[in-house]
């Protein structure tokens, strides 16, 4: 049995890898896990470990919460695309004196069997597909699909975990529900069956390379990768045990 008062330890989340983080996390010895949500999935996973939704407040909001729940050391396991929570987690860390790591995973890279074209942001995407009307799959989230009504003459296929409400103002869209991980085969069929020829998606890593790349590399069609956005810097790491490593050391640096 522990002998010491439980560290308490924050996830900021989101990801699967936060969920998964959680999970290891939960029943280890002399730790107590707060996991923090958003809140912008209505139905969201069940969670292994206590959870908290809603925003901060910025990084002065973020800042008097790890103050004042007395947290003893907080994880950044947020999507890599989530920019602003990243560099106010930096910021409040410094303020509050808590110390933080993030668990970012590595990009992806294209094969000499992918059809890649790169941009830097969401923005810069629409330019890309070109003038002649193409069928477009958009995997980049519900909060950015306005950008795409710049360029209304494609017919757009949106998959997202709950109703998109409101529905985005593009003539030519389509909206499928659906909550992954999906397999090869699942995304292959999709693709076939909805004459998908242009992907767009981010490049928000996960193993060697996701199904719906793989899906686009089999059958040869088009990939518009946005890349990743810059954030404040954080001392980093790529994979879950070295998270788990990191949080047992400052348990017992906090216990000594």
């Amino acid at each position: 049995m522990y002998r010491h008062a439980p560290s308490r330890v924050l996830i900021l989340g989101g990801t699967f890898d936060a969920r998964a983080l959680a999970a290891r996390l939960a029943d280890h010895p002399g730790l107590e896990i707060v996991l923090s949500l958003a809140g912008r999935t209505k139905h969201p996973a069940p969670q292994p470990v206590p959870v908290r939704t809603g925003g901060f407040g910025g990084v002065e909001g973020l800042a008097e919460y790890l103050i004042e729940q007395g947290i003893d050391a907080m994880v950044v396991a947020t999507h890599p695309f989530a920019a602003r929570i990243a560099s106010n987690a930096a910021e409040a860390a410094t303020k509050a004196g808590v110390p933080t790591l993030r668990l970012l995973r590595p990009g992806w890279t294209p094969s000499q069997e992918d059809r890649w074209r790169h941009c830097a942001s969401v923005e810069d995407a629409p330019a890309l597909l070109g003038e002649r009307p193409r069928r477009v799959m958009l995997t980049i989230g519900r909060q950015q699909l306005a950008a795409f009504e710049r360029a209304p003459h494609h017919h757009y296929l949106v998959r997202s975990v709950d109703p998109l409400d409101p529905p985005p103002a593009l003539p030519r869209f389509e909206s499928l529900l659906a909550r992954g991980p999906f397999n090869h085969d699942q995304e292959r069929a999709l693709f076939e069956r909805e004459g998908v020829e242009v992907l767009v998606t981010k490049n928000s890593g996960a193993g060697a390379v996701s199904a719906k790349l793989l899906a686009a590399r089999t059958l040869g069609i088009e990939v518009v990768m946005i890349e990743r956005p810059v954030t404040l810097p954080l001392t980093t790491v790529a994979n879950i045990d070295a998270v788990l490593g990191w949080v047992v050391r400052q348990r017992d640096l906090l216990a000594s």
